[in-house]
């Protein structure tokens, strides 16, 4: 069967490997400019908050959204509701760096760089694209390049969602400090989804962190199950890129439609 995420993760270092090449991290960290935490401010434990995720394309599916560019969506998740926006940055989403940097100069929302982090470079070179935030995924680092990644990004001024799939990557994850615990609820091998995934995990979270649900969101309905096991908010990305009407479906998830 075909493994999605290994794949990408293969390819991320030959990715990574050339831009290390073209900007060394010695320059970037000379002209970056430590963060302040923006995610922290804007995703508020005991609250709801709709991260809104920039997504043209998908690994599994192909294309999602044909009608608007990054920044178009961008600037239409901000305008209805989202509290915070995800922008992909990996070239199987259709993402790059010079789209990410597009989105930051529309927008005054903190932005989350979408990607998939194997090397100390992307935090540093997250930080010099202006991200305020970064994501970590606990199934492709050991347990010591998370806290290593998480004090990294932390000594930037960017916050940390740290992604988890199963019961294992959540003891990982809650061994750390990260204040935010996202639940993937995307097979990491088909990329099929089901918000069952959050649901079955919420038992064993950590109720003091703040607890966000990502992808297989697509209605009201799943929002509602999403909030009584007490998630704090929710990261969607092909269930408002594919909606007919964008901008409601980002104030509907946001819960500020009518």
């Amino acid at each position: 069967m075909r493994n999605i995420l290994a794949e990408i993760v293969e390819q991320k270092r030959a990715i990574v490997d050339e831009a290390k090449a073209q900007l060394p991290l010695d320059r970037i960290r000379s002209e970056l400019e430590v963060g302040h935490f923006r995610m922290s401010r804007a995703i508020v434990k005991g609250g709801w908050s709709l991260i809104a995720e920039c997504k043209l394309q998908s690994p599994a599916k192909g294309r999602l959204n044909s009608t608007h560019s990054v920044v178009e969506m961008a600037k239409i998740y901000e305008a209805n509701g989202a509290a915070m926006l995800s922008v992909h940055t990996d070239p199987h989403f259709l993402g790059s760096n010079e789209s990410f940097v597009e989105v930051r100069r529309a927008v005054e929302l903190p932005l989350l760089r979408k990607d998939f982090v194997i090397d100390e470079y992307q935090l540093c070179e997250a930080r010099w694209l202006g991200a305020d935030a970064v994501l970590l995924i606990v199934r492709i680092l050991s347990a010591e390049q998370l806290r290593k990644f998480l004090y990294i990004a932390w000594t930037l001024g960017m916050d940390c969602l740290v992604e988890v799939h199963d019961a294992a990557d959540m003891s990982t994850a809650l061994s750390t400090r990260a204040a935010f615990i996202g639940i993937n609820n995307r097979n990491l091998k088909t990329f099929e989804t089901t918000i069952d995934q959050t649901l079955e995990l919420m038992p064993i979270a950590d109720r003091s962190r703040t607890l966000i649900s990502e992808s297989g969101v697509f209605s009201i309905d799943d929002i509602k199950k999403l909030r009584a096991a007490g998630v704090d908010g929710v990261l969607v990305g092909e269930g408002l890129v594919r909606a007919k009407d964008i901008a409601a479906q980002t104030r509907l998830f946001a819960l500020t439609e009518g």
